[in-house]
């Protein structure tokens, strides 16, 4: 239990860290964001949970196969948040995400 709270306070941590010196610096913010830093994270965690190598690696496989179906979300948001306000932009970067991830799925048959 103590483990799951370090856990969690640990990754709310970098994610408020991170939101923190986006808001100082943009080109600071995104670099950290886009740096692997919550999956290391994840892969650490569950490297002391005692997963296996074997369910580490197939996690670290699906994490780099799941990159490409967001890198619509990342190209469209931009353009759709100066049009239509940021909850659009979001609601519009998830819905692309979701249809993106389905077709990647169908063709892969995951």
């Amino acid at each position: 239990m103590i483990f799951l709270l370090i856990k969690i306070i640990v990754t709310a941590v970098l994610i408020v860290l991170i939101s923190e010196i986006a808001k100082i610096n943009d080109k600071l913010g995104g670099l950290i964001a886009a740096m692997p830093i919550m999956t290391l994270l994840v892969i650490l965690w569950m490297y002391y949970d005692g997963n296996s190598d074997e369910k580490i690696s197939s996690h670290i496989s699906y994490t780099l196969l799941y990159i490409v179906p967001t890198i619509p979300m990342f190209l469209i948001f931009p353009f759709v948040i100066s049009k239509f306000g940021f909850y659009i932009a979001f609601l519009i970067s998830i819905l692309i995400t979701v249809i993106s991830v389905t077709i990647l799925n169908f063709f892969i048959k995951i």
